[in-house]
């Protein structure tokens, strides 16, 4: 749904945690976006297949833009504060407003997973959610055989809800996948200071 008639100039405003910088995407960001998108084990457990040129990554960023412009549900890029280096995606895969719901997705470079930069990254997201957008629900998914991406979710406070037999296919194949959700009356556990 169009954040058009809901202040679209303030939708998706830059957001900053103690290592990260939530922004939108610029054409700048091509070479930092290819870098990790190549990487098959990246794009293993998302929607997108690894990008076999950086004229892919370009299209990305300008379907991105497009959305920034229209005001419709889109991801920032991951930058990393210390190198300035683009290193993943998050944001809204969907926002109802009539529901005041939204679901959340991202992928995050190889090199920079283990580190808690995505927990970082979904828990101002979340907040972002809540106190700016009003939302009262968050959502988000993985695909069962991405536990990883599960923790994520609980160490932000997200419940699991259940497990949607062959949801999606990914790769030429059905995948089941877990389901995830924060309340805005949920408790939200208290950040901790990065390693």
């Amino acid at each position: 749904m169009s954040m058009i008639g809901r202040d679209p100039y303030a939708y998706m405003p830059e957001l900053e945690t103690p290592r990260l910088r939530l922004r939108k995407l610029t054409m700048r960001d091509a070479r930092d976006v290819f870098a990790y998108s190549r990487d098959p084990e990246v794009a293993r457990h998302v929607l997108w297949d690894a990008h076999r040129s950086i004229g892919e990554s370009r299209a990305y960023i300008r379907y991105m833009q497009r959305k920034y412009r229209m005001g419709e549900a889109a991801s920032w890029g991951i930058e990393w504060k210390e190198s300035g280096r683009i290193i993943g995606t998050i944001g809204f895969m969907w926002i109802h407003f009539e529901h005041a719901s939204a679901e959340v997705g991202y992928s995050l470079a190889r090199d920079m997973w283990g580190q808690g930069i995505m927990t970082e990254a979904l828990r101002e997201v979340i907040r972002y959610a809540f106190e700016t957008l009003r939302l009262n629900r968050v959502e988000a998914i993985h695909e069962v055989d991405n536990p990883a991406s599960g923790a994520v979710m609980r160490k932000c406070g997200m419940r699991h809800e259940g497990c949607l037999r062959q949801k999606l296919r990914n790769k030429g194949r059905y995948v089941d996948v877990d389901l995830y959700a924060i309340l805005r009356a949920d408790p939200r556990p208290a950040a901790r200071t990065p390693r």
